[in-house]
Parts: C-alpha cells; sequence; structure tokens
C-alpha cells in the first residue's frame, strides 16, 4: 500500500459525499480542500492508478436507467481461481470481484445498460469458464452510508 501524505487522507475523507454538482465540481472541491483543481484531479488519479481507491464517481440506480444488475457467484476450483477470474473480470458489465472461502467461492457484480443484458452475461460467462453462473436478483433495497477514514 502506498503512503498516504495528509492531503491525500483529507482528500478521501472530504470527497466521501457532498460532492458538488455544478459546472466545475472538481474545482469547488479542490477549493474546499485549500488547493487547485489541477492538484486534485492529479492526485486523484495517482489513487486510482496506485489502486488505494479502486472507482471514484457517482453511484446511480441502474434500473431507473432501464439497465440491471445482480448479484452472482460461481463454485471454482482451486487451480482455475486465477484463470477464472481473469475471464470474469474480462466482461465490461463485471462491476467487482470477490473471493469468499464457501462452496460459492467467487462472487462478483454484474451491471449492464439493459434488463436482457444480465442474462447474456450470464451465458458468456458459462461459456467461457464452463462453470454455472448462480445470480441472486435483489429482493430489497436497503442505503447504507458508509464513509471510511482515511487514517496515517
Amino acid at each position: 500500500m502506498p503512503e498516504l501524505d495528509a492531503l491525500d487522507r483529507r482528500i478521501i475523507d472530504n470527497l466521501q459525499g457532498d460532492f458538488p454538482l455544478c459546472d466545475e465540481p472538481y474545482a469547488v472541491a479542490a477549493r474546499q480542500l485549500g488547493i487547485s483543481g489541477e492538484e486534485l484531479l492529479e492526485r486523484l488519479r495517482r489513487l486510482l492508478d496506485t489502486r488505494v481507491l479502486t472507482r471514484f464517481g457517482p453511484l446511480v440506480h441502474i434500473e431507473r436507467m432501464g439497465g440491471a444488475f445482480v448479484l452472482a457467484a460461481l463454485q471454482v476450483p482451486d487451480g482455475r481461481y486465477d484463470e477464472v477470474a481473469d475471464l470474469v473480470n474480462a466482461l465490461p458489465e463485471v462491476a467487482h470481484n470477490y473471493r469468499r472461502e464457501h462452496a460459492l467461492n467467487m462472487w462478483f457484480v454484474l451491471a449492464t445498460e439493459a434488463q436482457d443484458g444480465i442474462a447474456a452475461a450470464i451465458a458468456r460467462i458459462e461459456e467461457a469458464t464452463g462453470l454455472p453462473v448462480h445470480a441472486f436478483p435483489k429482493e430489497r433495497e436497503y442505503f447504507v452510508e458508509m464513509k471510511l477514514a482515511a487514517r496515517a
């Protein structure tokens, strides 16, 4: 893990909500941090490039935009885990992927622009891996606001 300085930690702490919605949001956020917009963008790029942050952007309700998402899982033989992870992660529909200590040891989120995209993505994963995909559609949604402090 790269070393974070005090400004990196302030950026992470301050940009976890209430990001400005305006014509120049990075300039406004940078002013609130006491830095230039260019420095903010450079630091965000570095935090993303070094995987301190895995993403930076809005969370949207894809269903309200005509899309779909589903939690999915695979039972992957240990000897094939890295190979299957590479195949699954290569799909643009895969938002993120987690290894779990369970019979279903690979969990991932599929997100598509259209409702029928989920079935197509599942079919491509099954064809590429030779493994059945177990899909778990959302039954209910809960809002849990989670903010993580970047500590030294």
